[in-house]
């Protein structure tokens, strides 16, 4: 009988990426989403057509738990790191449907947006990361699963490692950073963090950079992002993985980075390329108040490596910056 996976979010950026890479690497797995209403679902229906569509929105207790409950593995992306009701309805609908002997897994979507509590809470906007800000994702479990209740998404997280108290639910968390590329999803293909920064650009004639420009995130391609979601669903299917505590259980907190990048450096990248589009009449960036790009989100991915075998290879952020500058140049009717 061919796995079953439930997926919330194919209409998403992530989502539509993990469906666009699980559905290419296992065609013969059996796939169900979670759309919010039929003319949301038109687009996917028509570029997966032998994919089972449910319709609901992340309230519907209901039809999550029972989808959940029947599902293999659950993969779950729509609004994954900051709603509550849609975590709980999973988490019971996982423990309902299955037993210790035959476990459901849950890989669930978070976001390194966790780590910048510490310049949140003390208002460290532009600064340098400090050494403590900097997270392993193996040899700094502890500290990771015992971040403060004001750290973003952290109520969330909590409700996901709770769940595994029933010996039916497994789960595996994983937090990307800043995320850069075209996805391959059916409907929204585009980030957040740097197409808003390129958005603000184009908008505004100069590139934002939050005073004094030292702040670091790390990042990753979209495509290698995908690919993790893959190795996972197949992390899930294979006994010689699912019963390993490092890859399934309240310790499995993967974070996933492939390259290192200061928030000043993304807009000099920016300006620059927007200048030689001719979108700019010169390369310009200034100091303003931004503090989305003032903060650090500082991970280290060694679990995904160590124990999923992941290999990055996609291009970097800054060998990016031309397309998508062009993709929001399009976008805003200015190219």
């Amino acid at each position: 009988m061919a796995p079953k996976i439930f997926l919330t979010g194919a209409t998403g950026y992530i989502g539509g990426e993990a469906l666009y890479s699980l559905v290419k690497t296992h065609p013969e797995f059996e796939y169900t989403v979670l759309v919010r209403n039929e003319e949301r679902g038109k687009p996917v229906a028509a570029a997966y057509p032998n994919v089972r569509i449910v319709y609901g929105t992340l309230d519907d207790a209901e039809v999550i738990e029972k989808e959940a409950a029947a599902a293999d593995v659950v993969v779950h992306t729509a609004d994954s790191s900051d709603n509550i009701p849609a975590a709980k309805a999973i988490a019971k609908g996982i423990a309902a449907g299955h037993t210790a002997e035959k476990p459901g897994y849950w890989i669930h979507l978070c976001g390194t947006g966790i780590l910048t509590w510490y310049d949140e809470k003390h208002k460290r906007y532009g600064q340098a990361p400090l050494p403590e800000e900097r997270y392993h994702d193996i040899d700094d479990i502890e500290r990771i699963l015992s971040l403060p209740d004001e750290a973003i998404h952290r109520d969330v997280d909590k409700i996901v490692i709770a769940a595994n108290e029933s010996p039916a639910v497994k789960t595996l968390i994983v937090g990307p950073p800043t995320i850069y590329g075209q996805g391959r999803g059916p409907v929204n293909q585009r980030s957040i963090q740097v197409p808003g920064l390129i958005e603000y650009t184009l908008k505004n004639g100069f590139a934002p950079i939050q005073a004094p420009g030292l702040t670091e995130w790390d990042n990753v391609h979209i495509r290698d992002l995908g690919e993790f979601f893959v190795l996972a669903v197949e992390a899930a299917l294979d006994p010689s993985k699912n019963s390993n505590s490092e890859i399934f259980g309240p310790k499995a907190y993967f974070f996933l980075e492939n390259g290192v990048h200061k928030w000043s450096d993304v807009a000099k990248w920016v300006a620059e390329e927007a200048t030689k589009q001719g979108l700019l009449p010169e390369p310009v960036t200034k100091e303003i108040d931004i503090p989305q790009f003032g903060t650090n989100s500082k991970s280290v991915a060694a679990r995904a490596r160590k124990y999923l075998g992941w290999t990055p290879k996609s291009p970097s952020l800054k060998d990016e910056i031309p397309a998508a500058v062009t993709y929001e140049a399009k976008r805003l009717g200015k190219a």
